[in-house]
């Protein structure tokens, strides 16, 4: 018996079908990043260290106050908003703007990172760094060399 890999995908989401999107970029209206996968969600990396987990989100072009952090049950949400709209009014005609842009994403903590202590956050350069600590018991013992007797 052999096995055959299938994705269902384009069923449930019929805006990822290469199809509809050769066809919907032919026009050129709709040649647009809403179409692609990385628009939705930020790239995320998460890096196990010994005493903490660090984890960090490419966000270019987002402020500081644009992101809100929680914590609850153990799950963290991180999410970012930004509104931008310019109005521009001569003579005859008026030209009138505007972008929105938000992501939001939610991570199940693992039991080892400790919930009760601080959370460091910055923003620099277009990345989220989100810095948490593990609890004591969770964090990794330097190698010990048994000798036999």
């Amino acid at each position: 018996m052999s096995l055959i890999k299938s994705n269902n995908r384009n069923r449930l989401f019929p805006w990822n079908n290469a199809g509809l999107k050769n066809f919907l970029s032919t026009e050129g209206f709709f040649n647009d990043d809403f179409f692609t996968n990385s628009s939705l969600t930020p790239a995320m990396n998460v890096k196990e260290l010994d005493n903490e987990f660090e984890i960090e989100f490419a966000a270019p072009g987002f402020t500081k106050k644009d992101f809100v952090i929680t914590l609850e049950n153990n799950v963290l949400n991180v999410s970012c908003e930004k509104h931008e709209e310019e109005v521009k009014n001569e003579e005859d005609y008026t030209r009138r703007e505007f972008n929105f842009e938000s992501f939001n994403r939610s991570l199940q903590l693992p039991d080892t990172v400790n919930a009760d202590k601080e959370i460091k956050a910055t923003y620099k350069s277009g990345i989220l760094k989100l810095n948490l600590m593990k609890k004591e018991e969770a964090k990794q013992t330097p190698k010990r060399v048994i000798e036999i007797a």
